[in-house]
This record gives structure tokens, C-alpha cells and sequence, in this order.
């Protein structure tokens, strides 16, 4: 195992530690290694990926990702809580091993060591992680926000044209297409925070409202499975594209990369609803990760124990997936998908 960060005395990063520390307590039963490293001008950060459950690539594979934006510190503390609840019970729990002999799960906790460590939403180099591939929206997106190459100075730069993407992106594809590419399914949800007030699970493309997404029908079904099972969560299921549109988005860049190769590959995003936070402790304000983070500690715990219902049921969407993902479920659902959030661009087009 590599060390992590040097030296610790100075640089330090609770989540890194205690990242660290969940890599020491599963020993063996966690795979992990350093896929990249993040640098300020004194400290070396790493960049881990680690996995649990059946390595082959001829199981469905899920892979959890946390802290593309370091100020979005939640995010990560949301998969380092359920990552140490699998690791606990995998001392007891015999459905937990059962099910990991059938599925492949991929941890990318922290993404963006130094911008976590430095309250930056962009990487050590001042580029937004998610702005940062080579996929240019098809229309108009708000200024500065939807992405772009003005200034390093200005939030939401996507990096120069032309230019290498970010080593911290470069890993994180590689990780993706490497692990669950392969997989006959695979499915990532990716741990955000900052828009509104309610929780939302957004899916490509985030460079075009009128694009659909080959997947559609499957995304349909996971989303009637989630509300039928549990009728009492108040998540928002939609394409991001009905909120906003931006340039790099590196999960349109990964979805094209694997509709290429004609793979399923349902990459979400978990955006929590940080506003509310705010509402209740508009002190928070005072500091710029209080924009993104619950801060108090009982709104902390609660928001860690909200979600793991969600990851636990993409666990087992995940292993499950040849029982809801037939031709059949796809033909049925195609329809009633594109009425649900893309009538406005069907019917316009008649």
C-alpha cells in the first residue's frame, strides 16, 4: 500500500486520513493503489481507487466517486461512511459476501485532494474538474458557469484549448474504462453538492437539451424501482440538461466513449441540495465551504445516513441488473420515459 500524503504534519486532509485509515482496517478484503497524485507546492496528495466484491470483468461493476470539487467536502464524506459500513459488516454479514461474489464495486472517494485541501471547487492547477473534457455544448450555456477558458482566476475554467486534460480527469477515465467498461453493466453515481434545495440524481448529457441518451429506457426502469421501493425518498430523477447545459462534461465524455464500444454504462450524479442547509444556518455563509456543506454535526450525520439507502439500492440494482434491464422492460419504457422528460423536444419536433 502507498503511504499517502507527505508530510502529514502540515498538509494534512481529515478525509485523506481517514480514507487512509479504512485501507488499513479491511486490509486484504479492500484492493487498493494510487492512481495519480495532486501536488501543491510543499505536499504530495494521492489520488486512490480501491475496490471490494469479484474483480472479473464479467460481473456488473459499480463505482462510487467523490470530491471532483474539493469544496464539495459532503460528497466524499458520504462514500468514506458507506465504504466503512461495508467493511464493518463484511465481519458478519454472509448476504453482503454473497453479493460481492457477484458484483465489482469501485471507490473513488477523493477525486481533488488539494482543492479539498484548499476550499477550492477546481483543481491545484485553478481547472474545474467537471469542465475539463473535450465535449463542447451544442447551444448556449450560462456564462461562465456552463464553462470556460477565460481565466485559471475564474471559477469554472475548463483549462486551455488544445491542452491535456487534468491528471486528476485522466485518472478517473482510466479507472472507468478500465474497470467497469468491460463489465457486461456498469453504473457510477458521482457525490456532488450546491443546487437547490432538493436532492437530485442527474444523468447525461449535460451538453444538450435535445440529445437523448441511448440508455434511457434503463434509467427509466432504475428510476421506477427506487420510487416503488422507496416511496418515501424525495430525490429528483432527471437529465441535468433540464436544469442547465455545460462544455467538458467528463461523464457525457465517458457515456460517448461507451456508447462507442457499445457498452451499458449509466453514469448519475448525486446532487445534494445544499441551499437547504443554508436555510437553516445562514451563519454558515460566513465561510465558502458553507455553500456546500452542512457544517453543523447533526445535519452532517443525518445527510450520511440519508444516502446510504440510495447506494445500498444501487448495490443491488447493480447485481440484479439482467432482471429489470430485458428488451422488453427497454421497448416498454421508451415511450413513457421520453413523456416523463423529453416531451417538450418531442413534441416540438413533430
Amino acid at each position: 500500500m502507498n503511504k499517502g500524503l507527505f508530510p502529514r504534519h502540515e498538509g494534512h486532509l481529515d478525509e485523506l486520513s481517514q480514507l487512509e485509515a479504512l485501507i488499513q482496517q479491511a486490509g486484504p478484503l479492500l484492493e487498493s493503489r494510487v492512481i495519480s497524485y495532486s501536488a501543491t507546492r510543499d505536499h504530495l496528495y494521492p489520488v486512490y481507487s480501491l475496490r471490494l466484491g469479484n474483480p472479473s470483468p464479467e460481473v456488473p461493476a459499480l463505482a462510487f466517486v467523490g470530491g471532483i470539487h474539493g469544496v464539495e467536502r459532503i460528497g466524499t464524506q458520504v462514500i468514506l461512511a458507506f465504504l466503512e459500513s461495508l467493511i464493518t459488516r463484511l465481519r458478519w454479514d454472509e448476504t453482503l459476501l454473497e453479493t460481492l461474489n457477484h458484483v465489482k464495486l469501485v471507490f473513488l472517494p477523493l477525486m481533488n485532494p488539494v482543492g479539498m485541501f484548499r476550499n477550492w471547487r477546481a483543481n491545484g492547477n485553478g481547472v474545474d474538474l467537471m469542465r475539463n473534457s473535450p465535449v463542447d455544448a451544442d447551444e448556449k450555456v450560462p456564462w461562465l458557469g456552463g464553462g470556460h477558458r477565460l481565466s485559471r482566476h475564474l471559477p469554472w475554467y475548463r483549462g486551455r484549448l488544445g491542452a491535456d486534460m487534468e491528471s486528476e480527469a485522466l485518472a478517473l477515465g482510466k479507472v472507468i474504462r478500465e474497470e467497469l467498461f468491460p463489465a457486461p453493466f456498469s453504473l457510477v453515481l458521482d457525490c456532488h453538492s450546491g443546487f437547490g434545495t432538493r436532492d437530485r440524481i442527474w444523468f447525461p448529457y449535460a451538453y444538450s437539451r435535445t440529445q437523448v441518451v441511448e440508455h434511457l429506457p434503463e434509467l427509466y426502469q432504475l428510476r421506477k424501482m427506487l420510487f416503488t421501493t422507496y416511496p418515501h425518498l424525495h430525490y429528483l430523477f432527471e437529465p441535468q440538461s433540464r436544469h442547465y447545459t455545460t462544455h467538458g462534461d467528463l461523464w457525457d465524455h465517458l457515456y460517448l466513449q461507451a456508447i462507442e464500444q457499445q457498452r451499458t454504462f449509466l453514469p448519475l450524479t448525486l446532487e445534494m441540495g445544499s441551499w437547504l442547509w443554508v436555510k437553516k444556518n445562514p451563519a454558515q455563509l460566513r465561510r465558502l465551504v458553507g455553500m456546500f456543506h452542512p457544517i453543523q454535526p447533526h445535519r452532517v450525520r443525518r445527510v450520511l445516513r440519508h444516502h446510504q439507502l440510495l447506494m445500498e439500492f444501487l448495490v443491488r440494482a447493480t447485481r440484479s441488473y439482467d432482471r429489470w434491464s430485458s428488451a422488453m422492460i427497454r421497448e416498454r419504457n421508451r415511450d413513457e420515459a421520453r413523456a416523463l422528460w423529453y416531451s417538450d423536444v418531442f413534441c416540438s419536433a413533430r
